[in-house]
């Protein structure tokens, strides 16, 4: 059956005839702006279950934003954790890269392009002087499945010193045979992007609107762009946690969408199932613990379970269970993305039952309850000090963040703080106790922050602060970045006229600190 499903993508460009491979998957009609909802035990979910699985992600090292379970296509539960909230877009990071395959499929299905086209065909003015085999026979089914055949992930080294990534890309030297050994690369699904807007004239993020996601009612995405002006393809998309659940959810129905056929159902069968091995010959012990070895699809992991999803850095989710008839979408930051998986598995995964369970009032509405209160804490601590730091300014020491100065005031219980690095002044506020919204355009703690990208679609920078005064006497500031996953955490000891302080990223988790010395400006 693949190999019939992968003849009929390369011989018909125009696919006129959508099947169902999976019919025991039940369609449900939605509406464009919300999906449905329904109690858990009406679709026989125990709510117990999902109150469980949210004590145990309380009691982890996980930072859960939001998380929606959708069974039978309605939702079942749905919370976000405060100060995130449900129409704040969230940072997918690689999660991304499901988004470019469907432009791709969209495009094979449009005739603009087979999964069989060489790469070097769409780029004749990008070309290294000497195309070597490899890279002649490179095609758009290698990119989409990892499988390059570069010795070595070429994203971060490319994306932070080139401002051309196409031509960039096409001058590495490809090692092995395309299509023969997997290896994970943004940059290959960058050039995917690059290709739709070769073969459309559209960004991929354009281009999508009118096919996947005004059909769907998704409103106010974005989608970082490089230096070309091509979307970064591999990451950099940003939508709402309703968007994932949503594109969960249309390939779980094989790519249909109230009674319309959007995204023909070969191709969703196609780009879900297996493609490449990503460990071969790791022992069968340790790929039956692993959701990252049960085989790489188009831009797609396939999990354990008999399940599928787009997986983004930090725990950025789309589970899709076609058993069990299910769509889980999560976006969090963790240092430990088989964790949260597991989590999936031990807690939801048992709680869905074949038919509709009893009614059960009170479990309901304690997880209603759990629900709506689900809060991440701000930074903890008294309010005040005798240490009289503020309205003080201290000059800094020359460090890596480049700043030159940092000035404490406060006002109305809220500290303000003013960065000045290099010759741009920042103004962040932070309250005690809680989270106080706000706004900036200092770029934020990130895996691509140092890119050649245009980074000013997504200013300005949405971010929550909150600081707080330990018992040694150490001001501690917490900036949440609140469309990322991340979070920037500055401790400021103060020594009668110095400042030590030291900056934080949240994805280092306590490690690579930056240290800043400042003395009082007087």
């Amino acid at each position: 059956m693949q190999t019939f499903i992968s003849s009929f993508l390369r011989a018909n460009k125009r696919l006129a005839v959508a099947f169902l491979l999976f019919a025991n998957v039940t369609l449900y009609a939605q509406t464009k702006n919300s999906l449905p909802v329904s109690k858990p035990e009406a679709e026989g979910v125990s709510a117990a279950a999902i109150d469980s699985f949210l004590n145990a992600t309380a009691q982890s090292k996980h930072d859960f934003h939001s998380f929606m379970f959708l069974r039978h296509g309605k939702v079942v539960a749905q919370g976000w954790w405060n100060p995130y909230q449900p129409k704040l877009r969230h940072s997918l990071y690689s999660c991304s890269k499901s988004f470019t395959s469907t432009a791709i499929g969209f495009a094979v299905s449009e005739g603009r392009l087979s999964v069989s086209d060489k790469v070097v065909s769409f780029f004749p003015g990008s070309l290294p002087d000497t195309i070597k085999p490899y890279l002649a026979a490179l095609t758009v089914k290698d990119l989409l499945t990892m499988s390059v055949g570069q010795s070595s992930d070429p994203t971060f080294a490319v994306a932070s010193a080139k401002d051309d990534w196409v031509k960039a890309f096409l001058a590495l030297p490809i090692t092995y045979k395309p299509g023969s050994q997997f290896l994970y690369n943004s940059l290959a699904t960058f050039m995917l992007s690059a290709i739709v807007q070769k073969v459309t004239g559209q960004k991929v993020v354009d281009y999508l609107k009118p096919r996947l996601f005004a059909p769907l009612g998704i409103t106010g995405m974005d989608w970082e762009i490089n230096k070309q002006g091509i979307n970064t393809g591999g990451w950099g998309l940003r939508v709402q946690t309703e968007a994932l659940a949503k594109m969960g959810q249309l390939y779980l129905q094989q790519g249909k969408w109230e009674g319309k056929q959007l995204l023909p159902a070969a191709w969703v069968a196609e780009a879900t199932t297996f493609k490449i091995d990503q460990a071969p010959g790791a022992p069968q012990s340790k790929k039956d613990s692993s959701d990252w070895m049960q085989g790489y699809c188009y831009q797609f992991w396939r999990c354990r379970n008999n399940a599928f999803r787009a997986d983004g850095a930090f725990g950025q989710y789309i589970i899709v269970m076609p058993k069990q008839d299910a769509v889980i979408a999560i976006t969090s930051e963790t240092s430990d993305m088989q964790g949260e998986l597991n989590l999936v598995w031990k807690y939801l995964l048992p709680a869905m039952q074949r038919k509709s369970l009893p009614a059960n009032a009170t479990a309901d509405d304690r997880l209603a309850k759990h629900l709506a209160a689900l809060t991440l804490p701000p930074a903890a601590g008294a309010s005040n000090s005798t240490n009289g730091i503020f309205n003080k300014t201290y000059t800094v020491k020359p460090n890596a963040l480049n700043i030159r100065s940092i000035a404490f005031n406060s006002a109305n219980g809220v500290c303000h703080l003013t960065l000045k690095k290099d010759s741009v002044t920042y103004n962040l506020d932070f309250a005690n106790g809680k989270w106080l919204p706000g706004q900036t355009e200092l770029q934020g703690p990130g895996l691509v922050a140092a890119a050649h990208e245009d980074f000013s679609i997504l200013q300005p920078y949405k971010v929550v602060g909150s600081y707080g005064w330990n018992d040694s006497q150490d001001l501690q500031l917490k900036l949440r970045y609140i469309e990322s996953p991340h979070t920037e955490t500055i401790i400021c000891h103060f020594n009668g006229s110095g400042l030590n302080a030291e900056v934080e990223y949240s994805f280092n988790y306590g490690n690579n600190k930056i240290a800043l010395h400042g003395e009082l400006l007087k």
